[in-house]
């Protein structure tokens, strides 16, 4: 197959690319340029897309003698990702901007220019896996990346490769040690790699101004305090509310509402919620019948939990949770996976969370 290879910069694409190579397709190499300042380089572990990673890039492409070029979908990246996670948080809700570029970008944007082009599949170094032509997840729990890509659908996921789910991480390391890629001992990115120095709450500050409200106590209805915008809360947060409590006890965000400018806080007792409500769901696979048991992942780094999946309003799914769970946030993405003990965790596919 002719293959186009995302290659970040960093180890995991640059071992995916060489995979590729290993298995006789015709691969070409291309780095995503998503930033307009490219010239700053990245700082340890945090952000990418710098010129440095440009450069690594580049390098794995000679080394491995496969063509290379540079995309420049900063423009794209921007409207796409940066503009939509700051309009999700003006809203009250949290975004999850990985989910969405891999959406956007790399299985849309990315996909389409590649199949104009006559390849046959972009290959990714993402910690999932195709079996059957569906979903999984990775065989290393710690990495498993399925949860940002359960957004995808079948036809997109038919243009993917994901050479590294059937490994660990500390293999692809090896991998890349063995090859004497200058990448394989480079640290992971990770945070919002828009926001390199990892000030979510300064970058939204600085793109929306400051919008103070009260901090309100859900059990009393008392203001414990004020705040400079709700784009600075999430709901499930603990740390950082700026009020302090005579009971002592802690105080979780339980909802945000941007029009009054409220930010509702509450004891730990009053954080759990049982039932999760969707917009409409986009399915890796043929859509299932409902209702159907599985299991949800509500959160990036979340464990799943059992429930029973229901139709919703509006075309969303009503998501009853067997065990309560906190920080369900609207605007993140609910990730349903069917358990198969022979293949692995199957990606059913997903809806954002509305409530």
């Amino acid at each position: 197959m002719r293959v186009l290879a995302a290659m970040s910069g960093g180890v995991d694409s640059a071992v995916a690319a060489a995979l590729a190579v290993d298995a006789g397709h015709d691969v070409t190499g291309v780095h995503l340029a998503l930033s307009p300042d490219r010239q700053t380089l990245r700082s340890g572990a945090r952000g990418c897309c710098s010129v440095e990673d440009a450069h690594d890039a580049r390098r794995v492409a000679d080394e491995l003698g496969i063509p290379f070029y540079v995309w420049d979908l900063a423009d794209r990246f921007r409207e796409d990702v940066v503009d939509d996670f700051v309009a999700e948080y003006a809203a009250g809700r949290t975004p999850n901007p990985c989910l969405r570029c891999n959406e956007k970008i790399k299985f849309t944007a990315v996909l389409d220019r590649a199949r104009a082009l006559d390849f046959d599949a972009v290959v990714t170094g993402h910690h999932a896996r195709l079996a059957d032509g569906r979903l999984r997840r990775s065989v290393d729990a710690a990495k498993d990346q399925s949860y940002v890509l359960g957004v995808l659908t079948s036809q997109q996921l038919a243009g993917a490769l994901f050479p590294l789910g059937s490994m660990t991480k500390d293999r692809v390391r090896a991998i890349a040690a063995e090859r004497g890629f200058a990448v394989a001992t480079k640290p992971d990115s990770h945070d919002i790699c828009f926001i390199p120095d990892g000030d979510t709450r300064g970058f939204l500050t600085r793109r929306l101004g400051a919008r103070p409200g009260p901090v309100v106590d859900a059990a009393t209805g008392a203001t414990l305090g004020t705040h400079e915008g709700t784009h600075g809360f999430t709901v499930g947060q603990r740390r950082g509310l700026g009020v302090a409590v005579g009971d002592q006890r802690p105080r979780y965000v339980l909802s945000i509402e941007p029009v009054s400018r409220t930010v509702t806080v509450g004891t730990a007792d009053l954080a759990g919620v049982d039932v999760v409500r969707t917009g409409p769901p986009t399915w890796t696979g043929p859509a299932p019948r409902l209702p159907l048991r599985a299991e949800v992942q509500l959160r990036a780094h979340g464990t799943a939990v059992a429930c029973e999946v229901t139709a919703g309003v509006d075309g969303g799914l009503k998501l009853a949770l067997a065990e309560p769970q906190r920080g369900v946030a609207p605007g993140q993405s609910a990730v349903l996976y069917a358990p198969d003990p022979v293949l692995g965790d199957l990606v059913l596919g997903q809806g954002t969370v509305r409530s």
